[in-house]
């Protein structure tokens, strides 16, 4: 194998400038969706080289419970520096273990803490919380619904429309946030929350966001992902409601005044990023909807420079893997 062991560790820099070219050329749905497969191979890819390094690095180690056999010059040979990168994937490994498992953790006590806030509210799509302070976000299903912001209790609250939200979630949103707002404003708010529950978009959210944490060279891919799914939100919204300049407007009205979302895997209007490119992109044409872009373009040559990268890193770990589970079989005794 050599110094290829190592490829998947580096192979997500390439991901930099396909992510700012998808971002800006792609249509919002298909980056979302090609950013966040990127992400997640790229990132199981590292993490199997890491855990392929930490073997052979560390079997030749007093103590260690590997057989022997793992500890044979030919099976160390495999890797280049193998007791060095060996003992330095440990604390590697564990640190990206703990660090997607504390976001999982942090996500799923958000959304606890968010239906049980919502308690005693009538079952409907649009929960509306009496609240100084101004917020909206997209809720999805899986949690008991029920009154109040998250992890502040359950104050008392009215419901919003009377309708099952789409898939088991809700749209939560702030007396405040809505004060500010206009009655076009509102029906853009709620389409972009819809759109939001509806594309699963906290999904995406979140397999970036873990992806990031196996390997901090994605975190642009993480930023990006977060553009692209406000932006697929926006556009959905602009088509339901008619106008995309009222959905532009919203927008720039909620930014200025909400505080955003309470996790970052949780999807909302005034959600923190780059917004005056949202609004700009808004008062500019929609963008064409293309399943993938031509070929000869700069953002198909970034389409498939994308593919092409992920099928690279994915063949290299698996030949890193397949050839180290045939040595380490080869080195284990009967």
């Amino acid at each position: 194998m050599g110094v290829f062991v190592f490829l998947p560790l580096v192979l997500p820099l390439t991901a930099w400038p396909v992510a700012r070219l998808a971002e800006q050329h792609l249509h919002p749905r298909t980056a979302t969706r090609l950013l966040t497969v990127l992400a997640v191979v790229l990132a199981l890819c590292s993490t199997v080289c890491l855990g392929l390094v930490m073997v052979v690095g560390t079997a030749q180690l007093p103590g260690n419970p590997l057989p022997d056999g793992w500890s044979d010059p030919e099976v160390r040979a495999a890797v280049p520096y193998d007791e060095v990168v060996g003992k330095a994937a440990i604390p590697a490994l564990c640190a990206v273990v703990a660090a997607c498992a504390r976001t999982l953790w942090r996500h799923a006590r958000v959304r606890r803490q968010a239906h049980r806030a919502l308690t005693g509210l009538p079952d409907t799509e649009v929960a509306v919380l009496p609240d100084a302070v101004p917020y909206a976000y997209a809720l999805p299903g899986g949690g008991r619904t029920g009154g109040g912001r998250p992890g502040e209790g359950a104050p008392r609250g009215r419901a919003g429309r009377r309708a099952r939200g789409p898939r088991g979630g809700r749209v939560v949103v702030s007396t405040a946030l809505l004060d500010r707002l206009g009655a076009a404003e509102r029906r853009a708010l709620f389409a972009h929350e819809r759109a939001h529950l509806d594309a699963r978009h906290d999904r995406f959210l979140l397999a970036v966001q873990l992806a990031a944490r196996a390997n901090p060279f994605l975190r642009p891919l993480r930023t990006a992902v977060a553009y692209t799914a406000e932006r697929w939100a926006d556009e959905e919204a602009a088509r339901a409601i008619g106008s995309r300049r009222t959905v532009a407007r919203a927008i720039g009205t909620a930014a200025l005044v909400s505080r955003g979302t309470p996790v970052p895997t949780l999807a909302g209007l005034a959600a923190p990023g780059p917004v005056p490119r949202r609004v700009a992109a808004l008062l500019g044409p929609a963008p064409a909807v293309r399943t993938w872009p031509p070929a000869f373009t700069s953002v198909g040559l970034a389409a498939w420079g994308a593919a092409a990268g992920t099928a690279v890193s994915a063949m290299s770990s698996a030949n890193s893997a397949v050839t180290m589970v045939l040595i380490l079989h080869a080195a284990t005794p009967l």
